[in-house]
């Protein structure tokens, strides 16, 4: 179920490169500064219910068709067990936008309003988490 490409693939590497080394280097980039991080929590009605988590994943890759989205990560809970870790949920959903405007185009794009049309009924909860780059002294 691999749907990068090898042309995603180096500019997510790209992108990833240029964020790790601004942060080691103890500056940010005015693109790391604008940045936009989107990240989305899915609790399943039914959890448990692979079928489901499989459907909701099929929803998602969808989604990855959005070109104001600059990198995506679909996820599951890992095997880490610590007392901080939420592991609850079933499916994890991380998105990179170079601007909350960029972000906000997103949101209401007929391609993700299908998505919740369309996939809505698979979900208990949603926790979303959105942050920018921190200012720094």
């Amino acid at each position: 179920m691999n749907t990068t490409t090898r042309r995603k693939f180096l500019k997510n590497t790209a992108l990833a490169s240029v964020a790790t080394s601004s942060a080691f280097a103890g500056t940010e980039t005015k693109a790391a500064k604008e940045l936009f991080v989107h990240h989305v929590y899915f609790w399943l009605k039914n959890p448990g219910n692979e079928a489901d988590k499989a459907k909701l994943i099929e929803g998602l890759e969808g989604l990855t068709k959005i070109k104001e989205i600059k990198m995506v990560h679909i996820g599951v809970p890992a095997s880490t067990n610590r007392s901080v870790i939420e592991r609850g949920y079933a499916v994890s959903w991380l998105l990179f936008f170079d601007s909350l405007e960029e972000e906000e185009i997103y949101q209401k794009h007929p391609v993700h309003l299908k998505f919740v049309e369309n996939y809505a009924h698979l979900w208990e909860k949603v926790i979303v988490y959105d942050s920018i780059g921190a200012k720094r002294s």
